[in-house]
């Protein structure tokens, strides 16, 4: 019994390890696009003065594209990071409502990841 718990707990701590990498990812790439936004609008601010009718242009399109890119960003992080709770939620209360089907289900994909990397040699 003590290795079933035992078993469970190392379940529950790889499903919280799993939600942390994807949440550091997550704040990675979200960075990354905060920064190339703040680039542009620098880029927009920069070239503000410009007297050319053309680049007025091109400067009020992309500033409307970042301006809509920003909202995007904002309502797909939501939604994924809602999929993402809702899917996390899901599996654990998958795993504490049956507990030894979950156990069976990673023991199986062990033996399949075993198989796989055993039958490379």
């Amino acid at each position: 019994m003590e290795a079933t718990a035992k078993d469970f707990e190392q379940m529950r701590a790889a499903g919280r390890s799993a939600r942390e990498k994807a949440h550091q990812m997550g704040a990675a790439a979200s960075d990354e696009v905060q920064n190339l936004i703040a680039d542009v609008e620098d880029l927009i601010d920069r070239v503000s003065d410009a007297a050319d009718p053309e680049v007025k242009r091109l400067r009020s399109k992309v500033s409307a594209a970042v301006a809509a890119t920003k909202r995007s960003i904002t309502s797909g992080a939501e939604q994924v990071q809602r999929q993402a709770r809702d899917a996390f939620d899901a599996s654990d209360r998958y795993v504490r409502n049956q507990p030894w089907e979950a156990i069976g289900i990673a023991a199986l994909a062990g033996l399949a990841i075993g198989f796989l990397v055993s039958s490379r040699r």
